[in-house]
């Protein structure tokens, strides 16, 4: 049974406490549905989005879609009542969802012979293992929860690194570019490839191996890896649109998120979570609303800039993402971050919700009047 007697999800904090009969422990329930839950359902978003536009091909759409996201919220009940139902059955359910997406978005690559992205298939075959590995703890057939978990950030954070490292120096070189500015970001190169094999080293080693002495200095070489592509991208010329600085926002808690893994190993008040969470809280959570509101704007025909109420989610989600990190930093201060934490995540996703959700479901007023609608942006 999980005790929900916390600020994580938004909703306990009203409710003061909810009981969960899962199979699994708190702690790899919370991760589980961060990592299978939530980012899974973000990168399955944008992959349907990003997939028809590789290959040319019509998207998946209709009662296709409609059947994935069943199958998607049936995964997040059989993992909450896996108590209930037994967690054989809980992990068939949920396994079921991933395993469909893959399924139609290799048709789709293989199909279109779009061979560039192929990875993409790698990527989320390894989430599957990663998934499975915590249903074999659940099941107690073996102690693997903490590999999976480990496995599925490790590719989360290489999906950021690599989809990161090509919208992110794109967006901002077109809009530095309709701004005729001299300095635009350094097309991708050797650094670039060597960097995200250093990434990919830290990544694998810590994964494996998370207490090895080669994790710290490879952790620190990735983060000031990381951190130099970044500096390459020319985020600090694009401050004057959130929409664009955002971007750079989100990539940028990749490099703290590996300098706090290294530091963890010479500081104890440094503890791992700290790291974990810059990587999915921060990383993660941000490149979502970035993309998110990004391509919500470029797909309803809106002008590509953020308003004061989007810039209110930019800055809420990275006060959680500071306060979830302090919060694992300072003993003292656990619980009182931990509500800040949880209560500013929550008021960002409804703030999301609330602006977004209109533009998603509702008819563009400008299209409705006969007003041409932008492009999508690539």
């Amino acid at each position: 049974m999980v005790d929900l007697d916390r600020p994580v999800p938004g909703l306990a904090v009203l409710s003061g406490r909810v009981v969960l009969p899962t199979a699994f422990d708190p702690t790899t329930w919370h991760a589980h549905e961060m990592l299978f839950g939530f980012i899974q359902a973000a990168v399955a978003g944008f992959l349907l989005t990003a997939v028809p536009n590789w290959t040319g091909r019509m998207p998946i759409q209709g009662w296709s879609l409609g059947a994935l996201a069943l199958v998607f919220i049936a995964g997040r009940v059989a993992v909450a009542g896996s108590g209930v139902i037994g967690p054989l059955a809980a992990a068939v359910v949920d396994l079921a969802f991933p395993l469909l997406l893959l399924t139609a978005l290799a048709r789709e690559i293989l199909t279109g012979r779009n061979w560039r992205n192929l990875p993409m298939l790698g990527a989320l075959a390894a989430l599957i293992l990663a998934n499975g590995l915590t249903h074999i703890e659940a099941l107690g057939w073996a102690s693997t929860g903490s590999l999976g978990l480990r496995l599925g950030i490790a590719i989360v954070v290489t999906l950021i690194s690599l989809i990161g490292g090509r919208i992110i120096p794109s967006f901002t070189r077109n809009w530095l570019a309709k701004r005729r500015s001299p300095h635009l970001p350094a097309p991708a190169d050797r650094f670039d490839a060597l960097a995200m094999a250093a990434t990919i080293a830290a990544l694998v080693v810590w994964v494996f191996a998370p207490d090895a002495s080669a994790v710290p200095p490879l952790m620190a070489i990735a983060g000031a890896a990381a951190f130099a592509r970044l500096v390459r991208w020319q985020g600090h010329r694009t401050l004057s649109e959130p929409l664009v600085w955002v971007l750079h926002a989100g990539f940028l808690w990749v490099p703290i998120g590996f300098s706090l893994l290294a530091l963890g190993a010479l500081f104890e008040i440094i503890t791992p979570t700290a790291a974990l969470h810059a990587l999915t809280g921060g990383a993660a959570a941000t490149m979502i609303l970035a993309v998110q509101t990004r391509a919500t704007l470029g797909h309803t025909g809106r002008p590509l800039h953020a308003t004061l109420s989007t810039v209110l989610i930019y800055v809420l989600v990275t006060v959680s993402a500071l306060a979830r990190i302090a919060a694992g930093v300072e003993a003292d201060f656990y619980l009182p971050m931990l509500v800040v934490a949880g209560g500013t995540w929550f008021a960002a996703f409804v703030l999301f919700l609330v602006v977004y959700g209109p533009m998603l479901l509702l008819p563009n007023p400008a299209a409705t009047k006969g007003q041409p609608q932008l492009q999508r942006p690539s």
